[in-house]
Order: structure tokens, then sequence, then C-alpha cells
């Protein structure tokens, strides 16, 4: 009994891993990639029915956006600390040009979620567009106000997030690259814990690392 029931640990373990897709046309895509946009997070918060009448939807929809505005930045700043360490065969662009071409562009947060990922590519000069999308069940730290944060505990408590870094080619807009990720407990109550575990397990199978 104890062999098969340490199996079972095992396998819910392992099913419970990070889950890479890399797409058939990964390699030759990813030759000729020079410059990489990093777009705001797509964020999803879902709340119990209890919590959900504790804010408005303007006020979760403002949540949301500003922490993926804060994953965003978090994520650029993430390889600009370690472009020597990993050696990058990209250039990451600054976020804040990628966010002012977004807004010159009439885009708002809303709507990159239904833009092809082509024309977003075009329109910000470069040859790939990175996004990390996350869906949890509390809000961050970075996006809730405080009275929103004490009235869900935010800080300093646990926050499942089930976490994703997309990689489309700007050419054909298609997924190249796709990083499956959960978070559980401290890691998901602010953007900078999350991207710290995200992306210290995603480097080492990240696409654009040399070494």
């Amino acid at each position: 009994m104890r062999i098969i029931f340490s199996l079972l640990v095992l396998a819910t373990l392992a099913g419970c891993g990070p889950k890479i897709y890399k797409s058939n046309e990964f390699d030759a895509a990813l030759a000729k990639h020079k410059t990489v946009a990093i777009l705001p997070a797509d964020v999803t918060t879902t709340l119990r029915p209890n919590e959900a009448k504790k804010v408005s939807a303007e006020q979760l929809q403002d949540i949301n956006e500003k922490t993926g505005f804060a994953i965003q930045d978090k994520m650029y700043s993430w390889f600009l600390r370690r472009s020597d360490k990993f050696a990058y065969t990209v250039t990451f662009q600054d976020v804040t040009r990628t966010n002012a071409l977004l807004k010159q562009a009439g885009i708002s947060y809303k709507d990159l979620a239904a833009k092809d990922r082509t024309e977003l590519a075009k329109l910000l000069g470069v040859d790939a567009v990175l996004q990390n999308r996350s869906s949890m069940e509390k809000p961050m730290s970075d996006g809730a106000a405080i009275a929103v944060g004490v009235i869900f505990g935010a800080w300093g408590s646990t926050n499942n997030v089930q976490t994703t870094i997309n990689i489309h080619d700007g050419k054909s807009g298609n997924l190249l690259w796709k990083y499956d990720y959960q978070a559980s407990g401290s890691v998901g109550s602010s953007a900078t814990n999350l991207v710290n575990a995200l992306m210290r397990n995603a480097s080492k199978k990240f696409p654009y690392s040399a070494k």
C-alpha cells in the first residue's frame, strides 16, 4: 500500500509541474528574431461569490490592468538584470516604448487579447511578441488599493495562480513557445514574487538564452 501511495503522490506532483509547448516552426522562426516586445500581462481574477459582492466590475478590471502592467515591468526588469548571465540572443524592447506605441495606436489594455499578433509586431517594430497570462484567485498587492487588499487579505496570504508565458512569431502570428506554470502561497501575493518564481523555472528552458 505504501508503494502504491508513493507512486500516486509522485504522479500527482508530476502532473503539477511546468509544461512546455514548442511548435514545429520554432527553430526556424527564432533564428530570425532580433527584437522582442513584452506586452502587459493578460490578468484574470476569479472571485468567490461572496467576495465578488465587495468590489465592482470596474474596480476588478482596474486591479487586473494594474497587475498586468506590473508583471510586464517586472519581466522586463528580469531580462535586463540577467542579460549578461544568460546572454540573450535578442533585445527586449523597452516596455515604456511598447506601451507608448500601443497608446498612440489607440490600443487599450482591454483590446490586446483580441489583437492579431502579426499586427502588433508590425506596429511595435519587433520580430516577436511575448506575453504573460495569469489567472488568480485574489488580487495581488501591485494592483489592489489598500482598502481592497485589506478586504481580501491580498498581502502576506496564499494565492493560487495559473500563469503562462506565450511567444508569438511576428511574421506568421503563430504561437511558437508556451510555458505553463502553477504558483501558490506567498508566490502569488505580488508581481515581483510571481515573476521571480516563474522566470527562475522558465529560464532553464527559455528559448532566447544562449547559456
